[in-house]
């Protein structure tokens, strides 16, 4: 249980507020998005992560027209305007919820936490957030699918079952925003807990949910008048697994579809693409390579990214303060 805990997500940048609950009510609207991750097809019980999040602003006295609300016939609402017309946010609370299935060989986890933040403007133009979570993990392990070839066992273990331990589980975060750049820090599973399986005769190794410390940073650049590249990266660290990179990069055309690619030191390589179906709907998906030797078993890791906008009075086709 020392190793990474938290499940990848190749499409974070699309959706931050997965690890950092600072995110929670950035927009002028509810914003809903669902995942599923198949990590490593074609490895037998390789990793399967489903998650839902939903969030939404509370008392926000900001909703306004702006560059990117009601879309205009040949101007693209991410260009010149964009910068032009940016407000930093009034203060304002956010509510949000997370609800995280993850699954690896005999190992289940399910999570679910509710969020809260504060964002308030600190200049004209750049605005700081600050939120927590809390929750539950329940991690469960099926011990049929244990193998005890080299170890002799009662034939009572295999009969089992799952066996479940639950713990809370809090989360921490701050984000400073502008409509230039990011700066993300934020810390899961804050608090080390030991976790022991036992149910009778059955007793596991003893491990421990240890701390997942992340830093994202980003930085939007126009180029021409219709297209954003953002390049940006994240630095995870968790004791005692090496620092883990990425380093990404995203081409958005307009508000209407984008292109990107990333490289996670360790593991390999991924290209990642989505569209604004309309100003309610939106859809991502990514493709990861690994250049690890499970390549030589694995046909890639597949993910889809659905996003829903509720409440958007303001149409806005992208979000004004997320990128």
């Amino acid at each position: 249980m020392c190793a990474q805990q938290k499940p990848h997500y190749t499409q974070y940048i699309l959706n931050q507020y997965i690890i950092n609950p600072a995110i929670t009510g950035i927009e002028n609207y509810m914003d809903i998005k669902a995942s599923h991750r198949h990590q490593w097809v074609g490895l037998q019980d390789a990793p399967i992560t489903t998650y839902l999040t939903v969030h939404a602003p509370l008392g926000k006295k900001d909703y306004r027209t702006s560059s990117t609300s009601y879309r205009v016939p040949g101007q693209n609402p991410r260009g010149k305007s964009y910068w032009e017309d940016y407000t930093a946010a009034e203060p304002h609370h956010g509510a949000g919820l997370q609800i995280i299935n993850d699954r690896t060989g005999p190992l289940s986890r399910f999570a679910a936490y509710a969020t809260y933040a504060y964002h308030i403007g600190i200049s004209p133009k750049t605005s700081l957030a600050a939120g927590f979570g809390a929750g539950f993990t329940n991690l469960s392990l099926n011990t049929s699918k244990l193998d005890f070839i080299y170890v002799p066992v009662d034939p009572a273990v295999y009969n089992s079952g799952i066996i479940n331990t639950i713990k809370p589980d809090f989360n921490a975060g701050l984000y400073l925003y502008s409509a230039d750049f990011f700066v993300g820090l934020s810390a899961q599973q804050i608090i080390p807990q030991k976790v022991a399986f036992s149910d009778y005769n059955v007793k596991t190794t003893e491990g421990k949910f240890v701390p997942h410390l992340f830093a994202t940073a980003g930085y939007r650049l126009l180029i021409g008048e219709d297209f954003n590249l953002t390049p940006s990266v994240m630095v995870k660290y968790i004791n005692p697994v090496p620092t883990q990179v990425d380093i990404n990069a995203k081409l958005q055309y307009q508000d209407l579809a984008w292109i990107g690619g990333s490289y996670r030191t360790g593991e390999g390589f991924a290209g990642m693409l989505g569209i604004n179906i309309s100003n309610t709907i939106n859809v991502g998906y990514s493709y990861d390579y690994t250049t690890s030797s499970l390549n030589t078993v694995s046909k890639g890791t597949h993910e889809i990214l659905i996003g829903f906008l509720l409440g958007n009075k303001y149409a806005d086709w992208c979000p004004k303060n997320v990128w």
